[in-house]
Parts: C-alpha cells; structure tokens; sequence
C-alpha cells in the first residue's frame, strides 16, 4: 500500500458531523480481497463512539477509484478513529491487497451539501456556501410562513418550533439543497 500522489484536503474543524470521503484505486484482479478488507476495515470503525454510519462504493470499472465513507458524531469521534490502534492494524494488515489512497476529504457542516458523489473536489468557498443556503432557504421559509406556521399556532411555541425546524431541515437537506446545487454547480465549482 502506497500514499503516491495522495491528495489530502481537510477542512478547518468543526462542531457538527464530520464525513470522510476515501478513494483507493484496486489493481485488477484484487477486487475480491479489498472488497473482504474494506468491510471488515467499515465494520470496526462502526464500533466506535460517535461512527454515525459508513458506505462503500465500488469502483465503476477500468481505472476509477473505490470510496469508503465514514460519517462520525464530530472531528472528535473522526480523530480517535484514525489514530486508533484498531485502524492501525487493519492497515499493518493490508499488504497483498494491491489498492492505493488516491485521496481523502473530511467534509464538515454544510459541505457535505455540496459534495458531488464520485467526486473528490474541494467544496466551494463559505461565502458561495453561504449564498446558496440563502437562496435555498428563503422560499421554504417563504411558504413555510405563509403556509405552515397558521397551522401551528395551537400548539405551544417549544413544539411548534420543533415541527418547524424538523420539515424546514427535511426540505432544505432532501429538496432545496440538492436542487440549488445542481442550479448553481458551474458558479459553485468552475
């Protein structure tokens, strides 16, 4: 295993969730014991205090990469992973396995937004960010308003909130975002 031409791009620490994008590339004819290695390698991060959750892509054949990815509670729960000694042996354990680090991201808050899948680019600039959250955010606050809060005033202001926030959270992530994004990806990342 080799770090050749790795590219690493951490973003600044953060508070909230942190998700590590990892590509390794597989020599042919190898897929099999990586596959075996990169879910026994997911599978112990799992067990870790603060691991939310993991994924593994496989490579879409000829010389694209495979991507693990971990998401974790905060870069607390992220840094004692990586500098665990569980992880250490899983990767004193990985010669003959013929795959490559190609590149790492660490993305925090709302650059997980902004991540293309399959893609290993930087996130866009926080004030493009920021932007975007705005455009995407004012018409679900817009209709939310109009439409949403009269049907709550009933209801105590700490659970109105509540409901508030939780469809608002739900429209930004799964609706808006997703579709600013795509509106706004020659401007976010030229």
């Amino acid at each position: 295993m080799t770090t050749a031409g790795l590219e690493h791009t951490t973003v600044p620490a953060d508070t909230g969730e942190v998700t590590l994008l990892i590509a390794r590339r597989v020599e042919p004819g190898h897929e099999a014991a990586f596959e075996l290695w990169a879910k026994g390698i997911l599978d112990t991060a799992a067990g870790f205090p603060g691991h939310l959750g993991y994924g593994l892509f496989r490579s879409s054949g000829g010389d694209a990469p495979w991507f693990l990815i971990h998401r974790f509670r905060d870069a607390e729960a992220c840094r004692a992973w990586q500098e665990s000694p569980e992880r250490a042996a899983w990767f004193a354990d990985c010669q003959g396995h013929h795959h490559t680090e190609i590149a790492r991201r660490e993305l925090t808050g709302m650059e997980t937004w902004f991540a293309e899948p399959g893609s290993t680019r930087p996130a866009p600039p926080r004030w493009k960010m920021t932007i975007s959250a705005t455009l995407a955010i004012y018409p679900i606050s817009v209709l939310g308003s109009l439409f949403l809060v009269p049907c709550l005033t009933a209801l105590p202001l700490l659970l109105s909130s509540a409901v508030v926030a939780c469809v608002f959270n739900v429209l930004m992530t799964y609706v808006a975002m997703p579709a600013v994004s795509r509106l706004l990806r020659g401007w976010l990342t030229p």
